[in-house]
């Protein structure tokens, strides 16, 4: 029987690309979220079967252990951007990353492959850094060898990244953002999968730090954005005092609305974006693990078309214009 493999946040962005490549190699594929009736889409990428979306809740010992039971290997891919509710960086990213491993190994797995996070630092000033940080140390804690990844900013036809700020670029001249001059180093999101792989797998353990080809700052991200749908708009950097009073504003009007209006920016994310995301010179990255990560450039137009003025007939026309070349 083939081996059994349960990938906590299997459905979400990361998730769904490991637990596709996961099902190709002919794993048997155990997708943990929160809402399996929305998880269905993943059930095709394997035989009738192969694939199960199952219900599971991060922050509770028997909900983990229930979907653990059996496993020969765990992927946890949970993580939040903005807290909502019990959803805390604390409760999700520490103590959750932390119950998963301790779980797992209790059960006598000795494989995890845990999806972290750039500039996880116990001693960051923001809490999403500070408790990725947590959640890696609760990690090795139980599974020594495990692999750890640390993925700069992911792109992919599903982010929330260049997708977002596309659609911004539909609206009025000015595109604002915040940190302009902060470097990220972009990394697509099947790299980042075939990496976790290769945990999975046994073929690899320790912690890797995964960026691609190119470091760029937010502001020539933007421009080459705006390059690929085709639309000038100014790039203007907001100054860091006057986003965290902006993010301040969300905030209460997100709390006074019960959480139906989100706020577009926290705090939180306004101290993240003050720091360089990019990978460490002394990390060790794809190269290690044998893979050649995929630039930006043969990436972006395969999903930011729809952006475009003319949206698909533009995609048409430039597929004609391939063929007579």
């Amino acid at each position: 029987m083939s081996k059994l493999v349960t990938i906590f946040g299997g459905s979400g962005f990361v998730g769904r690309y490991i637990a596709l490549r996961l099902a190709k190699e002919g794993w048997r594929v155990r997708v943990a979220v929160r809402n399996p009736e929305q998880a269905g889409f993943v059930r095709p990428y394997g035989v009738v079967g192969q694939v199960e979306p199952v219900f599971c809740n991060i922050r509770d010992d028997a909900s983990v252990a229930a979907v653990t039971q059996g496993a020969d290997a765990v992927v946890n891919c949970v993580g939040v951007l903005a807290e909502t509710g019990k959803n805390t960086f604390e409760a999700v990213q520490a103590e959750g990353a932390e119950r998963v491993a301790r779980i797992a190994a209790g059960m006598g797995i000795d494989r995890m492959v845990h999806i972290s996070a750039i500039g996880a630092d116990a001693d960051a000033d923001s809490d999403y850094a500070k408790t990725k940080a947590q959640g890696e140390a609760g990690v090795l804690e139980h599974m020594p060898n495990a692999m750890i990844l640390r993925p700069s900013i992911v792109f992919g036809a599903e982010d929330e990244f260049f997708n977002r700020f596309a659609g911004m670029s539909r609206f009025g001249p000015i595109l604002p953002v915040v940190g302009a001059d902060t470097k990220f180093q972009p990394v697509h999101v099947d790299d980042v999968a075939a990496a976790a792989v290769k945990g999975v797998n046994g073929d690899a353990s320790g912690v890797f730090e995964l960026g691609g080809p190119e470091v760029k700052t937010f502001c020539e991200l933007m421009q080459d954005m705006l390059a690929v749908v085709r639309r000038r708009r100014l790039v203007l950097n907001v100054p860091f005092f006057v986003a965290k009073i902006m993010a301040s504003l969300f905030g209460i009007g997100q709390f006074l609305t019960a959480g139906i209006v989100k706020a577009p920016i926290t705090k939180d994310q306004v101290i993240n974006l003050a720091v360089d995301n990019v990978v460490s010179d002394d990390a060790r990255g794809f190269d290690a693990l044998g893979i050649r990560p995929a630039t930006m450039a043969t990436i972006l137009p395969d999903y930011l078309w729809r952006f475009r003025p003319s949206g698909q007939y533009d995609a048409i026309k430039e597929s004609a214009k391939n063929l007579r070349t």
